[in-house]
């Protein structure tokens, strides 16, 4: 099935310039229907607002971590099958085995490039 370049994505980053480089990676890559939220709360209030197709977020965040809105939206049976990419600048196995555990669908280790996310999601969405 090929991919919709015009499918809703949602990032998440406390870092306004982390937000605006997955957007700019994002539209080299072809999608432009990108919505922002600065935390994990954020992000739970807009997708109990809106259905997304994919969520991209960073771990470290304040008040809510990306770990804990994975976990929310894997326990909400309407948010439960969309697809997760968790963004971190650690790379701890026990951070990649809490988030596979908790339903993660992929992994980017910051810093990383367009090819880097094109990889990750084709991965979880299928080539494009």
């Amino acid at each position: 099935m090929a991919v919709d370049l015009a499918m809703p994505i949602l990032i998440v980053d406390d870092y306004k310039t982390m937000l605006r480089i997955i957007r700019n990676l994002l539209k080299q890559l072809g999608f432009n229907n990108v919505d922002e939220a600065t935390d994990g709360a954020e992000a739970l209030a807009k997708m109990r607002g809106k259905q997304y197709s994919l969520v991209i977020s960073d771990w470290n965040m304040e008040p809510m971590t990306g770990y804990e809105l994975l976990k929310e939206i894997r326990a909400d049976s309407i948010l439960k099958p969309t697809p997760f990419i968790m963004v971190t600048a650690e790379s701890k196995t026990d951070n990649v085995i809490a988030a596979k555990k908790a339903g993660v669908n992929n992994y980017i280790v910051k810093p990383f490039n367009a090819q880097t996310l094109k990889t990750k999601l084709s991965a979880v969405l299928g080539d494009f």
